[in-house]
């Protein structure tokens, strides 16, 4: 293994998600591994960063050019972001950088690429060294119909990785992880952020993007999607929906192209008839399992298993079999 450093961005600071013990899994087997915090690091979190081989954490402490203070809500803009990952990688020399593949993170990578003149790869299923010692990023494209690898060639790799790409799991040996300052400072945003809303989690349910299973229901639903919250309650996985049945105002979020792309270890999609738009979203997943009244539906040429029955009879049926045998 090439000696190099890798940075993860964390954020929030004020806990650690799946995705970015995912991340920290991954970096440890590039090299050295190192945060990069939004703000200062609690005594929790700092104890799981040590579990999980984090070296050091780079506490960001963010200014504008005039010297005022930048505090709040501003320090989650894709800009500030970019600008504290692109001053860590200049103050440890540092060869990569992870984040999880949100909207958000998305954006903030593109920026830091920019600043640092750096090879880009969104939405990496795994990473790993090549046979020169060069970073390639492993990715569904077009729809999930190509498997690509590709190989980053500048000095410093940038890369949003899709959430489960691999089971998190600690370090061998425990480290003991430095925490230090990291001075940045702010470029003019052009923009002041009036407000920033985070959307609560329906209940005890994992978000949409991370998580390790997700049942989605589409338009054979007709509008009722209790048996799809009722399973997927049942399996403690996420809910999504077609684009399709967020438009008829059935759901708030939706699988796509243009929606959010998940690639779980099981997928369960529940009178979603598997259109190239959703196909986009989703194919990248694990396990496809799909259920649909209609036998000639597209979406039973990609899945693993499939069920061909009226979902308000099968989903009940397999979330009470599913917490019998929890039970």
């Amino acid at each position: 293994m090439t000696n190099r450093t890798v940075l993860v961005l964390l954020d929030p600071a004020t806990e650690i998600r799946t995705s970015a013990l995912e991340l920290f899994t991954i970096a440890r087997g590039l090299g050295t591994v190192e945060a990069v915090a939004l703000a200062g690091v609690g005594v929790e979190v700092l104890a799981q960063l040590e579990a999980y081989g984090v070296e050091s954490v780079h506490q960001a402490e963010f200014s504008d050019a005039a010297g005022r203070v930048v505090t709040g809500d501003e320090r989650h803009l894709p800009a500030v972001v970019a600008a504290a990952l692109a001053a860590a990688v200049r103050r440890a020399d540092a060869d990569v950088v992870l984040l999880p593949s949100s909207f958000a993170a998305k954006e903030a990578a593109a920026l830091t690429a920019h600043a640092l003149g750096a090879g880009l790869i969104i939405d990496a299923a795994g990473v790993s060294e090549g046979d020169d010692g060069r970073i390639v990023g492993s990715k569904r494209v077009f729809a999930g119909s190509w498997d690509t690898s590709c190989e980053v060639t500048t000095d410093v790799a940038v890369l949003t990785v899709r959430a489960n790409a691999v089971v998190p799991a600690p370090a061998a040996a425990r480290v003991n992880t430095q925490t230090e300052p990291l001075p940045v400072e702010v470029p003019e945003l052009g923009v002041t952020l009036a407000s920033r809303e985070v959307k609560a989690r329906s209940g005890d349910r994992p978000p949409l993007e991370e998580a390790a299973i997700v049942v989605a229901g589409g338009r054979g639903t007709d509008g009722d999607f209790g048996p799809v919250t009722e399973l997927a309650d049942a399996l403690g996985a996420a809910v999504g929906a077609s684009r399709d049945a967020v438009f008829e105002g059935w759901w708030d979020t939706y699988v796509g192209q243009t929606g959010v792309t998940v690639a779980p270890r099981v997928y369960i999609g529940a009178g979603i008839s598997g259109a190239p738009h959703h196909r986009g979203g989703m194919q990248a997943s694990q396990h496809i399992v799909a259920v649909n009244s209609d036998p000639e539906a597209p979406i039973f040429e990609i899945c693993d298993f499939a069920v061909i029955g009226e979902l308000a009879d099968v989903l009940p049926q397999a979330a009470e079999e599913i917490r019998r045998h929890k039970g």
